[in-house]
């Protein structure tokens, strides 16, 4: 049976909400203004979208959804940048081109070749799945480019080394993509090793709770955990790929304007 959240519900959920806001005021630590326009945001976000989500399940068209998988990747690429502390205006385009690849040829795979529902492109599965392997490689996607970059900025005459001995701008940057790759997936690879045990999953937990078999919600969630790490290494190894090609002058030195 499913049990939605009354008022009361929320707003004894709302008032849970205060004891981390007590604690950060105890302790100091100068984030009460943007924690709660954070809860704010959410909030009123979830809420449009709720009502959105309405319509485009009501309507299933293909253009809707196709329209609204469009402003989920722009707003994901814009803050993939903004967190990465990286200028929009040389980079993105190439990180745009890298999570679309990833993210909606992964999404697409998964819904028109595996699950095959009816119709082929229904909002129902299309853009929930959609939205949760779209965040989960915007988070490692950020944290690649941000590692990549901010790496080769501060040690910057190990990189010029690696050019002076005559490597490419590629071979010089690869020890960084690599440290960047593997600073990445490892929290990842972590969390599908203990997923079962020390946690139970959002999407099998959402599962269970609206009424779904065990075994079918374990099944489900095995299958986004891998299109969510396919997707999170295609995306982050393009997007490194990808944005190099403009992070880098022709003298093969890292671009300042970038950050």
């Amino acid at each position: 049976m499913n049990h939605d959240l009354s008022f009361q519900a929320m707003l004894a959920i709302y008032i849970l909400a205060t004891v981390p806001l007590l604690l950060s005021v105890w302790a100091k630590l100068g984030i009460l203004k943007e924690t709660i326009i954070a809860f704010t945001r959410m909030s009123v976000q979830l809420g449009l979208v709720g009502i959105y989500l309405h319509v485009l399940f009501d309507k299933n068209s293909l253009l809707l959804n196709a329209t609204w998988m469009l402003i989920m990747l722009l707003v994901a690429n814009h803050a993939i940048l903004d967190q990465a502390h990286l200028r929009k205006r040389p980079l993105f385009a190439t990180t745009f081109v890298a999570i679309f690849l990833s993210a909606v040829g992964v999404t697409i795979l998964f819904v028109v070749g595996i699950i095959q529902p009816t119709p082929i492109f229904d909002a129902r599965y299309l853009i929930p799945l959609f939205g949760m392997i779209l965040g989960n490689s915007m988070r490692a996607n950020i944290l690649a480019l941000e590692r990549f970059y901010h790496s080769i900025r501060t040690r910057e005459e190990e990189f010029i080394t690696y050019l002076t001995l005559g490597g490419t701008v590629a071979e010089a940057s690869r020890p960084f993509l690599i440290e960047a790759l593997r600073a990445t997936v490892r929290p990842y690879i972590a969390t599908m090793t203990t997923m079962g045990i020390v946690s139970l999953p959002g999407m099998m937990t959402g599962q269970l709770l609206g009424g779904a078999s065990p075994n079918a919600a374990i099944r489900y969630q095995i299958a986004i955990m891998i299109c969510i790490f396919t997707t999170l290494m295609i995306g982050t190894v393009f997007n490194l790929a990808f944005s190099r090609r403009v992070a880098f002058d022709d003298y093969g030195m890292l671009r300042q304007d970038i950050f």
